[in-house]
């Protein structure tokens, strides 16, 4: 793979429970877990910045393929959630819904567009096989 760029963050602290700053520091902020997790939940946690990012990747895939395409993706957005729990091993796993709004697509093509950016996608890429990820249009 040809890299062409390499972003860096640094956790310290208690990790869930600590501070997240990025190499730039562009990112500097405390993570606390969510009160889901026994937390404080006064804080961003590691799910929240998974699904941001996510989010605005598929977005980027999403514009980046429909310009290929042809296709108006003005207005278009992303929603995605990002859950965590047991994964029944004793460790805990993550699963991913997107939300995907498309006003100016028509339904047929929205699909196809969806799947084509599921392909593009860094993190479709990264999370393909190891998590369940959920792509839905809504209107």
């Amino acid at each position: 793979m040809d890299i062409a760029y390499t972003a860096i963050a640094h956790a310290s602290g208690g990790g869930r429970d600590g501070h997240v700053r990025s190499e730039d520091d562009f990112l500097d902020f405390d993570t606390r877990p969510p009160k889901e997790l026994g937390g404080s939940g006064e804080g961003t946690n590691p799910e929240q910045l998974f699904a941001a990012g996510f989010a605005a990747c598929f977005l980027s895939a999403l514009h980046a393929v429909g310009r290929k395409e042809k296709l108006d993706t003005t207005d278009a957005g992303v929603s995605a959630s990002v859950g965590i729990g047991s994964n029944g091993e004793g460790g805990y796993g993550l699963a991913v819904e997107l939300d995907v709004y498309l006003p100016r697509v028509g339904r047929e093509q929205a699909d196809d567009l969806i799947e084509a950016a599921h392909h593009v996608c860094p993190y479709s890429n990264a999370t393909r096989g190891n998590i369940p990820v959920k792509l839905t249009i809504v209107e």
